[in-house]
């Protein structure tokens, strides 16, 4: 069972009421339309009051009829018969529109809700710590987005709304029935208290169900989006079988749990029927009883069941909302949970702006450590001058990426600084800063688009002549045009359509067009053919030409062309040895 509902009702719904603020008027107009349903769910028995007390029987049209036509009119049956009739029409006629009417508000304005909830999540999420992802998963914020976000469309327009007007239809109902027999209305409404307590104690356990089963379909969306990323080491170790299992076993979970919520909702939903059937039972009973000691008419027991029928559907109403909206409270309390993540590092209230920079870097005694515990650098302390080439060599696993990962702040370093042109790096806006920084990573990551979108991922605003400078500079323009439709040709997904010398260079290309004053190569040549490595070893040569460069690598030949190597091992700085000396400068 998942952990107690960290998030009080009160403070859901006070912060749903603020993201839902730029559309209360819609809402506002929704809940009007919703209470105008009342009046019309009141005069709905009195065609049939009508034609029992007034056409069949000897009683005379209600008073507020006889106001309204002559009396002449009034004593005619036909008139009667046509007059309950031509009510029936026109009632339903405005009951449908009313609907139409609310249902196209409805829809507008929880779609919007639903794209801004969505867009503030995924705006968060971006900005999350990657330790977070790593931790999470990919797929449970996805999760979140797309499953948890609608939560508010249903919260404050499908669910609070109708409960409201549901609350203002039962004293409408009461009212009325009042007027008519109080006792029985006394007796109709007895049964509330019953439904209220039966509402508060089953609020909590489906709350608690909700978010195991949330978490649950989560998992086993985590399982389908890993196999399809890896679905080339799947299909190329026949591991089709046992993927297929693993999902079932996830997915089996749910079901499960989504039997055991049923019969919970079930056991719900069956107490309050009979609870409400007791009720009607009773007030038939006593109804009964005063039509023939003649203190209401036939009719008048009809309009009063009538009313009771109506008066009992938005208690159940009521009762199925409590039960709903756990699922969508559940729902809200994930999707806040994600908003309220802390960032991924703290930007500083004053932070400098920073347009270019001349790319002097210095790390003073720096140490990182994972919030896993592993501590991957320690002690790092070496310094870089504008324009230098700075190879970073060591196996994997030795501390590199994560070395590169502190100088764009995707993480804060546990101890010492790290400084750019003589301040340190969280003194700068975050956006300035990784403004200053192009990185190549070693898997190059293409979005799944036209080549010259990817190219201009780099800088949007470019002009065509800029991005095909660009695809030059990085020796793709011939490979290029040699495709079907050119710089307009579809990559697919992470660029999978392309080879990964063709992925390389247009990687590459999307580096010389940002042209930032800091470059970070991610063991660019790592995946690649001799033959392509020599073509992206001379793109790389002019990209670093008059750039701060951090060469990251495990291959000894790419660091020929570096002005200063250093070598780290299990997150240390470690000197050189052999014939490799030479590479190497003190640090």
């Amino acid at each position: 069972m998942s952990s107690p509902s960290k998030y009080r009702d009160l403070t859901l719904y006070r912060r749903l009421l603020q993201i839902s603020h730029p559309y209360w008027i819609h809402i506002v107009v929704i809940f009007l339309l919703s209470l105008s349903s009342i009046p019309l769910q009141l005069l709905n028995p009195i065609p049939l009051k009508i034609a029992v007390d007034s056409v069949l029987g000897s009683q005379a049209l209600p008073g507020f009829l006889r106001r309204l036509f002559s009396a002449n009119a009034t004593q005619s049956l036909d008139f009667k018969l046509f007059l309950a009739a031509g009510l029936f029409v026109g009632i339903s006629l405005l009951s449908y529109l009313q609907e139409w009417a609310s249902s196209l508000i409805r829809t507008y304005a929880g779609e919007k809700l639903v794209l801004q909830f969505r867009a503030q999540l995924f705006r968060r999420v971006q900005r999350l710590a990657l330790s977070y992802h790593d931790s999470k998963g990919r797929t449970d914020s996805i999760y979140r987005i797309q499953y948890d976000a609608p939560a508010i469309q249903y919260i404050a327009i499908d669910g609070v709304i109708p409960f409201i007007s549901a609350s203002f239809t039962v004293v409408g109902m009461i009212c009325v029935s009042a007027q008519i027999d109080w006792q029985l209305a006394l007796v109709a409404i007895s049964v509330s208290p019953f439904l209220f307590m039966l509402s508060r104690a089953a609020r909590l356990r489906l709350r608690e169900g909700w978010s195991q089963l949330k978490s649950l379909q989560s998992s086993a969306m985590s399982v389908v989006q890993e196999v399809l990323a890896a679905v080339q080491v799947v299909k190329g170790f026949g591991r089709e079988r046992y993927e297929e299992n693993r999902f079932v076993r996830h997915s089996r979970k749910t079901v499960w749990e989504q039997i055991r919520l049923t019969m919970v909702e079930g056991k719900f939903n069956f107490i309050v029927g009979m609870i409400i059937a007791c009720g009607t039972a009773a007030t038939l009973l006593i109804g009964v009883r005063h039509v023939q000691s003649g203190v209401l008419t036939l009719g008048g027991l009809l309009i009063i069941m009538a009313y009771l029928a109506q008066l009992y559907e938005p208690l159940k109403t009521i009762g199925r909302k409590v039960a709903s909206l756990q699922s969508h409270l559940a729902s809200a309390e994930r999707a806040f949970a994600l908003l309220d993540e802390a960032a991924e590092v703290n930007e500083r209230p004053h932070a400098r702006s920073l347009a270019r920079a001349m790319g002097a870097v210095v790390f003073q005694d720096v140490s990182f450590t994972y919030a896993t515990g592993h501590q991957a650098l320690r002690d790092i302390s070496f310094r870089t001058e504008p324009g230098t080439r700075l190879g970073i060599a060591g196996k994997t696993g030795a501390g590199k990426t994560t070395l590169v990962s502190l100088l764009l702040r995707f993480y804060d370093p546990s101890s010492g600084r790290i400084l750019l042109d003589g301040l340190d790096l969280r003194d700068y806006r975050l956006e300035d800063l990784r403004n200053q920084f192009t990185i190549v990573h070693q898997e190059s990551i293409l979005f799944a688009t036209s080549i010259a979108e990817n190219i201009a991922y780099a800088r949007p605003s470019a002009s065509e002549a800029e991005i095909i400078a660009a695809a030059k500079a990085a020796n793709a323009h011939d490979f290029i045009l040699g495709l079907g439709e050119g710089y307009e040709t579809q990559v697919g997904e992470r660029g999978m359509l392309l080879s990964g010398g063709e992925r390389q260079r247009i990687a590459l290309a999307r580096a010389f067009l940002k042209d930032a004053p800091i470059l970070i190569l991610d063991e660019p040549t790592s995946a690649i053919d001799t033959e392509t490595e020599a073509a992206i070893m001379d793109s790389m040569t002019r990209l670093m030409s008059g750039r701060t460069t951090f060469l990251i690598t495990h291959r000894r030949n790419t660091l020929t062309n570096c002005d200063r190597v250093i070598s780290i091992e299990h997150g240390e700085l470690v000197s050189a040895s052999g014939s490799e000396s030479r590479l190497y400068c003190d640090v």
